[in-house]
Formats: C-alpha cells, sequence, structure tokens
C-alpha cells in the first residue's frame, strides 16, 4: 500500500471460513485487489492482471499447505475463491449435521434420578459447550431454562424456591449451579439433625435399658445367695 501500512494475512481454517471471507475481503479491498475476485478479468489489459495477481498471491499467503493443496491447480483469483467456496460449502454441511445431532442431545438431557447436581451440569455444559464451539447462539437463559425443566422431580420444590426468588431472564448457570446447591444443603441439614438426634435418643434408650438390666441381675443375684 502506499502508506506502507503492513497488514496480518488472515489464515484460513475449517472453523472460521465466514470470518475469513470477510477480513480477506477487507485486506484485497485495501490493495486495490478485489476486482478481480467478483468479475473476469480481460487478458488484454496489464494493470488487471497485476491486481488478479496480486489477489491469487495473498489469497495463497492465507492458506496453509492443505489448503493450498485444494487451489494449486488455479490460475486466478476468482477460480480459487469459488474454489474454497464450494469446498467450505461441503464443511457447512457437515457442521450443519453436527449441530443437529447436539441440539436433539440438548434437547433430550433429563437427570437421572441417582445423579448429583454438579453431574448433571457437567452433562449438560459438556453438550453447550460443544455447540458453542459451532458457533451455536446458545444463552445462558436458555440453558438455565432447560436444566430446571429437566431436573429429577425430587428436585420440584427447589426449583419452585428459584423461580419465585430470582430472575431467570438474567440469572447465569453458575448462579444457578449455586442457587440449587445451596438449596439443597439447607433442606438437608435439618433432616441430618433429626438423624443424629435419633441416634442420640437410641443410643440413649440403649444405655438405659443396659444399666436396668444390670441392676436387675445384681439384685436377684443377691436375694439368690441369701436364701441358700
Amino acid at each position: 500500500m502506499s502508506n506502507g501500512t503492513s497488514f496480518v494475512v488472515p489464515s484460513l481454517t475449517k472453523e472460521n471460513y465466514d470470518n475469513w471471507c470477510i477480513r480477506i475481503k477487507a485486506l484485497l479491498e485495501s490493495y486495490e485487489a478485489w476486482d478481480p475476485v467478483e468479475n473476469a478479468v480481460d487478458e488484454n489489459v496489464t494493470s488487471a492482471k497485476k491486481k488478479d495477481q496480486k489477489a491469487l498471491t495473498l489469497i495463497h499467503q492465507s492458506l496453509d499447505e492443505k489448503m493450498f493443496e485444494k487451489v494449486v491447480a488455479v490460475t486466478t483469483s476468482k477460480q480459487a475463491w469459488k474454489t474454497l467456496q464450494a469446498s467450505f460449502k461441503g464443511f457447512d454441511r457437515v457442521k450443519k449435521v453436527h449441530l443437529q445431532t447436539l441440539r436433539g442431545e440438548f434437547e433430550s438431557l433429563r437427570m437421572n434420578d441417582s445423579e448429583s447436581i454438579s453431574d448433571y451440569f457437567s452433562r449438560v455444559l459438556a453438550i453447550t459447550n460443544q455447540l458453542k464451539r459451532y458457533r451455536d447462539d446458545m444463552k445462558d437463559d436458555q440453558i438455565v431454562g432447560k436444566i430446571l425443566r429437566s431436573l429429577d422431580p425430587r428436585f420440584n420444590y427447589i426449583v419452585v424456591a428459584i423461580d419465585e426468588s430470582k430472575d431467570l431472564d438474567i440469572m447465569s448457570v453458575d448462579e444457578l449451579a449455586g442457587s440449587l446447591q445451596a438449596h439443597k444443603e439447607r433442606l438437608i441439614k435439618p433432616v441430618q439433625e433429626l438423624v443424629e438426634q435419633a441416634l442420640k435418643v437410641k443410643l440413649s434408650l440403649k444405655d438405659t435399658n443396659q444399666g436396668t438390666s444390670q441392676r436387675g441381675r445384681g439384685r436377684g443375684g443377691s436375694r439368690g445367695q441369701g436364701q441358700g
């Protein structure tokens, strides 16, 4: 470029084709070399052929060895662009199939009756993270809603409490996990205390019965010796 500004040529990968198109187009436009990519080049115009060669060179520089193999035989920037475009349409079809599969898995998620909250959250996040890697626009409120709808019935009272006390539209997944765990612990604590109290009473009664039994045997033994 005339002002001497240098640009980093964007690298094309299997995951960033859409963003690469935007970036490489902007770069080619800055070098006044986008026109041959869109339009047929007049072979009789030297300046047009130079622009085409510049565009093809920049496209080549953005490709790794495997990507370069796809366009090594083409001779114009327009051909190179169309070749890559056709190649990535195939990637898009594969991506759509994966997305449909993951969305189906997400919708069918249900908490198992023996599963802990943390284990279920790990399962949900494993799928949502994969969806996000495929650029699926999965928002926190969708994940929160899904988790609350798919919890085991034993958590129904906790779901009602959270629904009444929290704004689910702005609640994050981490906040939901914390709330569920906190509610569960508050409800478990009184039960544990009751169990401990019952155990203490049981042990106390056992000690009392043992003491009474021992005193009875002692009195009985004294009477028997006296009569003898």
